[in-house]
């Protein structure tokens, strides 16, 4: 080991900043002070895996604990610490913080209390601060119920060390502020140390793909105010040597794999009281929205649904085009303001109505009022969308943040969710296809997790006819046809476009030597049935000519041309939320004196237990070149074992989709 070394892993150990620990043997109590800087932590560098990184984050602790308020009641406190080593460019924007406080209607708020924060450079072996401006410091309303608080550290540059250090004041105990162990960079330590006074009964949800060590588990006495002492359980979490969370494509969220511990309220005792059981189970928690004004009050509001049925229905008797009939009416008649949400913001749906826009669960919760008052059986199923992680399982209200409608007619199930125009009855936005969801009955408080993966897969076909002359230009048709997730994609995409010149100029910006005229859609708007485009087109510079070789890649613009599964290992499963397929089917008509010279072999190549194929063969038939490529993924989820047969399934897409033809011309 080189000197250096040596002297840094001293004096961390000296300055409780050390890389020895094991993951499995942290140290329970560790030191740190703001403002104390070890100077070998400015000798500190990123190696292995990491050896990359933009920083390091030298530690992250923190502490939640409780106070009793001058308003006669608990709140929690929450502290953190975090020191950063910037190695290059790429990490200053660490020294861009920023705070996220809630703030409720009902006037309950969190207050930052305390922030300081410092960038500290060796200079000339001196260590010198700059401490964080009052010009510095921005606050910005994000929406109603958030406003972030915003710091700029000053002379930041590479090898210099941030820190900084915060307090919130929160009355919002339902739901503690959880702690993530990992991040985009390399971890020397994290730790979360939690002291729940005994009249609260929190469940904590620990997950993630690293191992989070729970050295720390015991009763303490603790004092709020001068005469108000208990028993406190004081946990520690913490873990040690961290590596960066690495983007992956193809997962619901990283959150979902960062080892994390969240927290929320299960129930309160306190003395001289019976205990309070706030979602102890689901029940509990269904009896809860049953009751809630802007969940199940809301459903049961059905002044405005009375009004308005007899015009939407017209007495209509099939149950499924009822249903669809009040789809289409929620669905053009309010405007979705990108909230998701599982609590509807008003207490009754008229005012939703007249406003004509509002969140997922202003929207859906009004679809079902709808339902109800048409006496057709529906029920409200709370999800846990893909970009808000995987809900654990148990009973916890606080994981979902969205809601929908499911009703059965007949044997099928049918999803529905009115936020989306182009979404038809029985299938789910993207976002909402976590694989599962929880439905429930509120007359009966009963419910069950139904399982919403999709029945309709993503399809798309592509047709091109084309003929190819002695200048080498391709001139013919091309016809797409989109189902399911790839029409519903397709015609989100032409809808953001202000109208049809921007979308075609959109299609062709990655098209080299594409023209097209004559650009027609159809079912646009009618979202059951078959999306279908067709186009004239014009195609040049696509083939080249050596000697009197000429070179043609068929598949052109279609090919897949990068393998997106390049890790030599993936830990965690391959989430494309529904299954696809693609089909090509490409005609070429060349030259009389042309005649091929090189053909490509075809081949079929398969997943085990067909879950999934690739297929590629040629024809030739007189001067007519026929290719018909077919990419066909059956599941939606794949575990990190099957990993290496879809990276190898597509190593085999890329490289055959990329051969070429090879034309003779005739002398």
């Amino acid at each position: 080991m080189q000197k250096n070394a040596l002297r840094f892993l001293t004096l961390m150990l000296c300055f409780g900043v050390s890389t020895l620990y094991a993951q499995n043997n942290p140290p329970v109590k560790r030191e740190f002070k703001f403002g104390k800087i070890a100077p070998a932590e400015f000798e500190v560098k990123a190696s292995g895996q990491d050896s990359s990184a933009s920083a390091i984050k030298l530690f992250d602790v923190g502490d939640c604990y409780f106070e009793y308020s001058n308003n006669g009641g608990f709140i929690y406190v929450f502290e953190r610490h975090i020191r950063y080593k910037i190695l290059n460019k790429n990490g200053y924007d660490l020294a861009n913080f920023n705070v996220e406080l809630y703030k409720s209607s009902n006037s309950a708020k969190e207050d930052l209390s305390f922030m300081d924060a410092a960038t500290y450079n060796m200079v000339d072996g001196k260590i010198m601060t700059s401490k964080l401006n009052k010009d510095a410091k921005f606050t910005e309303a994000f929406n109603k119920n958030y406003i972030i608080k915003k710091f700029a550290l000053p002379n930041v540059k590479e090898g210099s060390i941030i820190e900084f250090k915060y307090k919130i004041k929160s009355d919002f105990t339902f739901t503690l502020r959880g702690w993530k162990f990992q991040s985009t960079v390399p971890t020397l330590w994290s730790e979360y140390n939690v002291r729940i006074p005994e009249y609260f009964v929190y469940k904590n949800n620990v997950s993630g793909y690293y191992q989070i060590d729970h050295p720390v588990h015991e009763t303490i006495n603790t004092s709020y105010i001068p005469g108000l002492t208990s028993n406190a359980a004081y946990d520690k979490y913490c873990a040690a040597n961290v590596p960066a969370l690495k983007e992956e494509p193809y997962v619901t969220t990283m959150d979902d794999y960062t080892p994390k511990i969240e927290f929320e309220l299960r129930g309160t005792q306190f003395p001289g009281e019976m205990y309070q059981d706030f979602n102890g189970s689901w029940p509990k928690i269904i009896k809860g929205l049953a009751e809630d004004e802007n969940f199940g009050g809301f459903i049961n509001k059905n002044g405005y649904a009375k009004s308005v049925l007899p015009g939407i229905l017209k007495g209509e008797k099939d149950t499924l085009t009822a249903v669809k009939l009040l789809l289409n009416y929620v669905k053009n008649n309010l405007k979705w303001d990108k909230q998701y949400s599982k609590y509807a913001s008003e207490t009754n749906p008229k005012t939703i109505f007249e406003k004509k826009t509002g969140s997922s669960a202003d929207i859906n919760l009004a679809l079902l009022s709808l339902l109800k008052e048409a006496r057709i059986e529906a029920f409200p199923v709370l999800l846990s969308t893909r970009e808000n992680g995987e809900h654990p399982g148990y009973p916890l209200v606080s994981a979902f943040n969205n809601v929908i409608a499911v009703t059965q007619i007949q044997n099928s199930l049918y999803f529905l969710d009115a936020t989306d125009k182009d979404l038809p009855a029985g299938m789910l936005d993207y976002e909402n296809l976590s694989h599962q969801g929880f439905y429930i009955d509120l007359k009966n408080t009963s419910g069950n997790w139904l399982s919403t993966e999709p029945s309709v897969s993503s399809e798309k076909i592509f047709v091109y006819s084309m003929v190819l002359d002695k200048d080498h230009k391709l001139t013919g048709q091309i016809s797409q046809y989109s189902k399911g997730y790839a029409a519903l994609s397709l015609r989100n995409r032409y809808r953001k476009t202000n109208n049809e010149a921007e979308f075609i100029k959109d299609f062709k910006k990655d098209k080299t030597g594409l023209e097209i005229s004559a650009y027609k859609i159809d079912n646009l708007d009618n979202p059951d049935e078959l999306l279908t485009e067709s186009m004239d087109v014009v195609i040049e510079d696509n083939v080249e000519e050596a000697g009197n070789l000429v070179y043609f890649t068929p598949l052109l613009f279609e090919r897949t041309k990068e393998n997106l599964f390049k890790l030599e290992q993936r830990k965690f499963p391959v989430d494309f939320a529904y299954p696809f397929k693609e089909n090509y089917r490409i005609t070429v008509k060349f030259p009389d004196d042309y005649e091929i010279d090189k053909l490509p072999k075809g081949g079929i190549y398969k997943l085990q237990e067909d879950k999934g194929t690739f297929a590629i063969n040629y024809v030739i038939e007189g001067k007519t070149l026929m290719v018909k490529s077919a990419i066909s993924l059956n599941k939606s989820l794949y575990t990190s074992e099957e990993y290496f047969d879809l990276q190898a399934l597509f190593k085999a897409v890329v490289e055959k989709q990329a051969e070429q033809i090879v034309f003779k011309k005739k002398v």
